[in-house]
């Protein structure tokens, strides 16, 4: 037996992550065009991009090289982004996965900063250590995306170095460029203490948010 790459659908308390499909795309194209400020370095679809986005992804998927997701307000139950299991890796046999990577991930500028990040990550996280069982869970950015490390740094994970030249940069006016790419990963050993911060992040935001709605 094969081990397949499927995510089930999860659901927190401030984000459900649905298998993305088609049907997202509406809300997709809105949560894209908020305020593209933040999106430096990051690869987010324009409106008329959204449907080969969400094809293309879609591909990759029924190869086995990627679970992509909805991120999905709970609060508003609209879609405010995309993340993804991606790379898997089955080194000791084929039906136990030993290390994957959680990336594609980008949110809506008003869903930054609320805890729905974080959420998503323990969710992910959570799956993967205590699920699957894997020994490694990998996230990668563009080296000069300060935002986007500071944000991986802040839910536990640590960077193993910079790789030179080690990937197509997606940042506009790189096109056919490489890019550095600073690599991130959270063990099975430091996984309990990194669950134990995700947590807490969350309690946090979750009581923010009641305290908005009072």
């Amino acid at each position: 037996m094969t081990f397949i790459l499927e995510g089930p659908v999860m659901e927190g308390a401030l984000v459900r992550l649905e298998p993305l499909e088609h049907r997202h795309a509406a809300d997709l194209a809105v949560a894209a065009e908020e305020d593209r400020g933040t999106y430096a370095f990051t690869s987010v679809p324009r409106v008329h991009e959204v449907g080969d986005y969400i094809e293309a992804h879609l591909t990759r998927a029924a190869a086995g090289r990627l679970a992509p997701y909805a991120q999905i307000s709970v609060a508003t139950g609209r879609v405010v982004g995309t993340t993804s299991y991606c790379e898997p890796r089955c080194w000791l046999s084929e039906d136990q996965l030993d290390a994957i990577e959680v990336g594609f991930t980008w949110l809506a500028r008003s869903a930054q900063g609320t805890g729905i990040n974080a959420e998503s990550k323990l969710l992910l996280f959570r799956h993967a250590f205590e699920e699957w069982g894997v020994s490694r869970v990998d996230l990668l950015s563009d080296a000069r995306n300060g935002r986007s490390r500071a944000a991986i740094e802040s839910v536990g994970a640590r960077l193993e170095g910079v790789l030179r030249n080690w990937s197509r940069s997606r940042t506009p006016g790189d096109e056919n460029r490489l890019r550095d790419t600073a690599i991130y990963s959270i063990t099975a050993e430091e996984w309990p203490e990194c669950r134990g911060r995700l947590e807490a992040r969350v309690r946090k935001s979750v009581l923010a948010e009641r305290e908005t709605v009072r």
